[in-house]
């Protein structure tokens, strides 16, 4: 659907925003695409090379933006086509042959042709005085030449245009006929009009040997002081927005299959468009004026209006399929809560009376049974919890900080126009939770007026006056220690693993730089470019306020009156999480600010860490260190700033400490065992990159306007080396696949004592193998299920996990019998077998011995087992026989 950006989304948006530009391409031209055009991102990921590259059945890619050290190197050793291999996993198997413009994506100097543009036409009227034939012949041939000089083989590519050219292209195509006409009669070169198609043939056909690439082409730079490493992290409310979206929309898809594609009903598709056209490199990225995000969050905001009445009423179908057989009044109105994220949750706020209770359907967008807790805001303290089955389940009260409750009041009321009725809101309600893979456990929250019924609400600590040196926090496995005097976090202990390890966390801002130096690059909505590094200490001592009980303990922390943290350990849980908000970020000094977190550890490091790829591959870095050029360091901390969409770690030869995030966010190790990721950006001046307008975002009530306020979460673990694999890609698939929360109120106690009350989509005593995901089930409009399998690991990555890994698709479609399966490429365009067919077998220099690049084999028609090798994702179309189901009761069955 559009050019996507490289560094900020998560892969499944790739593969979504591909797939849909891929099928309207299919249905309304019939034609397959065979190169890919990423010309303007600014850097470029593994991910892109081999996922959106070779699995697409792409032959070649082709791009302009690498780092001016990177491209001077690339045209000194003619070294600017080569042949990538992004995936350490998949190796030569998904390679692709890649391209980069000499200079930029325009043309050549001189042979722009705007209708105001200076190069000087061809004037072929021989009685005219300026008549010029032979010296613009001879100025083509001239730039034909110096691009040749630094070209393999004796073709090369002009990009004939750029940035909001042709509004009147006939001067173009005027000009250009013109200089194929007279330069072929010149006969030293041979100009044509081509396809970025036509010239990878042409380049394939040279039978040359290429250069071989690996890793990615981050971080970009243009010039010494201007790295576009902010775009990591600017307008971070939005990156929130569409990760958050993007699991939404995730476990849609599956409740619109479960339920049955209905054209005339709500569907999905108004949120897919919307999701894709984020994903542009000035969408997601957050390198898009005001106005424009704005129109990017109303999109998204339309699609997910849709989409949640389809989750309502796909939910209420599934429910009602159940109640019904107990003669119990259908649900008609599941309520969701789109703004949770602030507290804000009418349906669990209401006051329940007349001996109404609320119930919770809990829906598990993953292939894996699930264990975890949720936390809903409540406005009273005499509430009790049951499961579906009638079973009293633990509950925990946990009182609202200060800090939430301003957030709350002034973003409701910055949403709906309103503020949030009374001020009865007290406290968070969490309990645990157990739900069936592909599937929903139900829950019901009642009133208590025994005491001894109720949840338990939170004992209260605060750190005043101890006379404790430290304080534990956490009552599981897990325990963090913080100095009772300041109120810092100083160690993390397992006890299940007896991992010890000294940690601190800090926060500081960078200023940002204003460009009034020497150099005039000022820090923006692209570009980090920091101007000292300051730390951020309150003027007193803050004290801290612990919560504990039964289900998890909470550290509340104020460092100042724009920044505050809540840290959770859960009992059952073995990482900590912490819920961060940072702003307004006060700017009334003229200094834009630019807010970072650090962890410090004792790990000696060895000036390298891993960052992932757009949520998939890690890519080992190295402080101050290219693999492909010797770097000459100017910006020793914008320089070394990377991508983040899953986690960041460190590991030295005893532990590795990792850091999960919740959306896409710049961040780096610039010590030894030190990690750092920044949070939020407000700045004064413009990077002079396109933009033309400050990164400065405000939220305005009436005519009151503040600076933007982020909340966000970070999730931390400190494992023995070799085992930090496990955490991260099982709690990543949860990050990004959230628990979908339903609330609808019941009379009584109607949905108690059914089994029926839970369901799970496949065979109830099935779930996918750990090592691997679900990553699309959707319903096509031509009646065709789609479904793309996932492994989560890379090879080597973990001892257990780093093995290929079987799903049985009779167990995944229980009630359903399987006719055909056919595997596609990864957008579903053509089939795999032909892609495979087609590919181009590329030459590399200097080839060595690679590991044995391992694939999943075909799928036997009758056993219908899929393999996944390390990395793979495979992608089918499965055809049922409408005519044969398995009954439901056999496979729908209570946990």
């Amino acid at each position: 659907m559009c050019m996507h950006d490289e560094a900020t989304p998560h892969y499944v948006d790739l593969i979504d925003q591909t797939t849909l530009g891929h099928q309207f391409i299919k249905e309304e031209f019939g034609k397959v695409p065979r190169v890919g055009w990423q010309i303007d991102p600014f850097g470029h990921s593994a991910v892109q090379a081999y996922l959106l590259g070779a699995e697409l059945g792409f032959d070649s890619l082709f791009f302009a933006r690498i780092d001016y050290q990177d491209r001077a190197k690339r045209l000194k050793e003619k070294t600017l086509e080569f042949i990538w291999q992004g995936s350490r996993s998949l190796g030569s198997s998904s390679q692709i042959f890649t391209g980069i413009f000499p200079r930029h994506y325009d043309p050549p100097d001189g042979f722009t042709f705007e209708i105001n543009d200076v190069s000087p036409p061809i004037q072929d009227d021989i009685l005219l005085f300026d008549y010029n034939v032979q010296e613009r012949v001879n100025d083509f041939v001239s730039a034909a030449l110096a691009q040749a000089n630094v070209t393999k083989t004796n073709h090369i590519m002009w990009t004939m245009g750029t940035d909001f050219r042709y509004q009147y292209a006939n001067s173009w195509f005027r000009q250009m006929d013109k200089f194929i006409h007279y330069v072929n009669q010149d006969g030293r070169v041979n100009a044509l009009y081509s396809t970025p198609v036509i010239y990878t043939d042409a380049k394939y056909a040279a039978n040359e040997y290429w250069p071989l690439k690996v890793d990615d082409f981050f971080p970009y730079a243009d010039h010494p002081n201007a790295y576009w490493t902010g775009y990591f992290t600017s307008r971070p409310a939005l990156k929130g927005y569409v990760r958050v979206m993007s699991g939404y929309y995730l476990a849609a898809r599956q409740l619109e299959y479960f339920k049955g594609r209905n054209e005339t009903g709500p569907n999905t598709d108004a949120l897919a468009d919307a999701l894709a056209i984020a994903q542009h490199h000035d969408a997601v990225s957050g390198t898009e004026r005001q106005h424009v995000a704005s129109d990017y969050a109303l999109r998204l905001s339309i699609g997910y209006a849709e989409a949640e009445r389809l989750v309502a009423s796909a939910l209420a179908s599934l429910v009602n399929q159940r109640l019904s057989l107990h003669r119990v009044n259908p649900v008609t109105d599941f309520q969701q809560c789109p703004l949770l994220n602030i507290s804000y949750c009418p349906p669990s706020e209401a006051t329940l009376v007349n001996g109404k209770s609320l119930v919770i359907v809990v829906y598990n967008p993953l292939a894996w049974k699930r264990e975890d807790v949720i936390r809903i805001p409540v406005s009273t303290g005499q509430v009790s919890v049951q499961d579906f089955a009638g079973k009293k389940i633990e509950s925990q009260l946990l009182p609202l900080s200060n800090a939430t409750l301003t957030t709350r009041k002034h973003y409701v009321r910055a949403y709906i126009g309103k503020a949030p009725g009374g001020d009865e809101l007290k406290y968070w309600l969490a309990f645990p939770v157990s739900v069936p893979p592909l599937g929903f456990s139900t829950y019901i929250v009642s009133s208590s007026k025994l005491s001894s019924h109720s949840s338990t609400i939170s004992k209260m600590y605060r750190s005043e006056g101890s006379t404790n040196k430290s304080i534990e926090v956490g009552q599981g496995n897990l325990m963090l220690l913080y100095s009772a005097d300041e109120g810092k976090l100083t160690h993390y202990v397992n006890s299940r693993t007896l991992v010890t390890a000294s940690v601190e966390q800090s926060y500081s801002y960078y200023s940002g730089n204003d460009g009034t130096d020497k150099d005039p690059q000022a820090s923006g909505a692209y570009v980090f470019r920091p101007n000292g590094s300051f730390p951020i200490k309150s003027d007193h001592q803050v004290p801290f306020t612990v919560l504990r009980g039964p289900i998890l303990d909470e550290v509340h922390q104020q460092l100042n009156p724009w920044i505050s943290q809540i840290t959770r350990i859960f009992k059952a849980k073995e990482h900590a999480e912490i819920e961060f908000t940072v702003g307004p970020i006060p700017v009334d000094d003229g200094i834009g600010k630019e807010i970072i977190t650090q962890f410090k550890t004792t790990m000696k490091t060895n000036k390298t860490f891993y960052t992932d790829s757009n949520g998939r591959d890690f890519i080992k870095r190295i402080q101050d260190f290219r693999t492909d050029w010797d770097l000459q360091v100017n910006q020793p901390i914008a320089g070394n700033y990377y991508p983040v969409n899953l986690g960041i770690y460190v590991q030295d030869s005893n532990m590795e400490f990792s850091v999960l995030v919740d959306r896409s966010v710049g961040g780096s190790s610039l010590e030894d065992g030190q990690m750092e990721l920044m949070l939020h950006r407000r700045l004064l001046h413009d990077d002079a990159r396109g933009v033309g307008e400050v990164l400065n975002e405000t939220v305005c009530i009436a005519d009151k306007c503040e600076g933007l306020t982020i909340q966000g979460k970070l999730y931390l673990r400190i494992d023995h080396i070799g085992e930090g694999a496990k955490w991260r890609r099982t709690v990543g698939q949860e990050l990004y696949s959230p628990l979908l929360l339903a609330f609808t109120e019941q009379d009584g106690d109607n949905w108690l004592h059914f089994g029926s009350s839970t369901f799970s989509g496949i065979d109830s005593s099935y779930s996918l193998p750990n090592n691997s995901a679900l990553l699309t089930l959707q319903e096509f409009k031509n009646g065709k299920v789609l479904l793309r399998l996932a492994h989560l690991y890379e090879i080597g990555e973990d001892k257990d996990y780093s093995v290929t890994a079987s799903v049985e698709l009779k167990k995944l479609f229980a009630n359903k019998k399987i006719n055909k399966v056919t595997e596609m490429s990864l957008s579903a365009n053509q089939e795999r077998a032909e892609m495979e067919k087609r590919k181009l077998d590329w030459k590399v220099e200097g080839s060595t011995e690679e590991h044995k690049v391992v694939r999943g084999g075909p799928v036997d028609p009758t056993k219908l087992v899929v393999e996944l090798a390390p990395m793979e994702i495979r992608t089918f179309f499965i055809d049922f026989n409408p005519l044969q189901t398995v009954p439901e009761a056999e496979n729908h069955v209570a946990m």
